[in-house]
């Protein structure tokens, strides 16, 4: 019952964060090994039961970009979009791309802000207990994840550094 409640959350985050389905499915598997493995680390006083699954599925994903095993893959952009949002439209397709190249391009750091408070839709607290920082912290690093963005979206096509 938890893993199919909180499971398409945590795929969806992992796939943003690391822009690989594959990625995501893994870290979603062990997200919910972990909470087998040691539920027991679990403390309801400390916040909720899914910001400690996506605080668990936050460290795995940033192993495996530390690792260098994060995988280009192109694969399954609808893993990106809700099930029930048609983009017919090809200029939408190109943006949505662009945003999407963006969004990973940023520093892991302002690429998880973005993920946990736009793409998520978590509060400021929520994010700060998922991330282990104070809620100033995830103001400063959202407002300049945001800046980083529309520099990077400004930029002439090909130029995501």
């Amino acid at each position: 019952m938890l893993y199919r409640r909180h499971q398409s959350r945590i795929y969806r985050f992992a796939v943003h964060m690391s822009g690989s389905a594959a990625v995501g499915e893994e870290v979603t598997q062990e997200v919910f090994l972990a909470l087998l493995r040691g539920g027991a680390k679990y403390n309801a006083a400390r916040g909720s039961l899914e910001q400690f699954l996506f605080g668990v599925a936050r460290k795995q994903v940033l192993r495996y970009i530390e690792k260098g095993r994060r995988q280009e893959n192109e694969e399954d952009l609808t893993a990106l979009r809700s099930d029930d949002d048609v983009l017919g439209d090809l200029t939408r397709k190109e943006t949505v791309e662009l945003l999407r190249k963006a969004v990973l391009s940023l520093p892991a750091r302002y690429r998880e802000v973005v993920v946990l408070c736009e793409m998520q839709e978590m509060d400021y607290v929520e994010a700060a207990a998922v991330m282990g920082c104070a809620v100033g912290t995830v103001r400063s690093r959202l407002s300049r994840a945001r800046a980083l963005l529309a520099e990077k979206l400004r930029a002439p096509k090909g130029c995501m550094a």
